[in-house]
């Protein structure tokens, strides 16, 4: 078994050993057992917390680099003007804390039509088709948004500083209620 325990930045093609390809659920995971798109066996022993992106690369012990990609897996596209519409959905979606993966498609007019892609549910489909989203159900690669507290787009180099802080607050109720 390949054992996969470092992520590394981008690396040439000639260099990659073989592809790992995982739905969402699965790039959450720190620790998995696997087989790579040809075969091998592999594991993962990476620290948790960050999930792996589409094209993101790992680095076994030994050396071996391998990719990932993620799986085609049921999603729903909602497909919505770009603008006020698609700031609407993004916000009306996210505001119920599912993960969502957005982006535009060109149309044969020369524009644009946003989209945002989901996990299948009913009440998120019934609400964005309210907003006027047009819905696509299909399998696709689903890779969400990292978030705004996320640590996507930063180098695998990264150094902190200390800080210590001390904060008291002192805090009185006189909470009286006559019912």
């Amino acid at each position: 078994m390949l054992e996969l325990t470092q992520r590394v930045g981008p690396v040439e093609t000639a260099e990659i050993h073989d592809h790992l390809t995982l739905p969402f659920e699965l790039r959450m995971r720190g620790r998995l057992r696997a087989k790579t798109d040809t075969g091998y066996d592999v594991g993962l022993f990476l620290d948790r917390g960050q999930v792996l992106r589409e094209g993101a690369f790992l680095q076994a012990e030994t050396g071996e680099i391998v990719r990932i990609r993620a799986a085609d897996e049921p999603v729903v596209t909602a497909r919505i003007e770009p603008g006020l519409g698609l700031a609407r959905l993004c916000y009306h979606l996210g505001n119920r804390h599912v993960s969502l993966a957005i982006g535009s498609d060109e149309t044969a007019n020369d524009g644009k039509t946003g989209w945002v892609r989901f996990p299948p549910d009913h009440v998120l489909e019934e609400l964005a088709e309210r907003l006027g989203a047009t819905l696509e159900r299909h399998r696709a690669p689903f890779d969400p948004e990292p978030g705004a507290y996320a640590q996507a787009g930063q180098s695998e180099h990264s150094h902190s500083h200390g800080h210590s802080h001390s904060h008291s607050h002192g805090h009185s109720h006189d909470d009286t209620h006559s019912h």
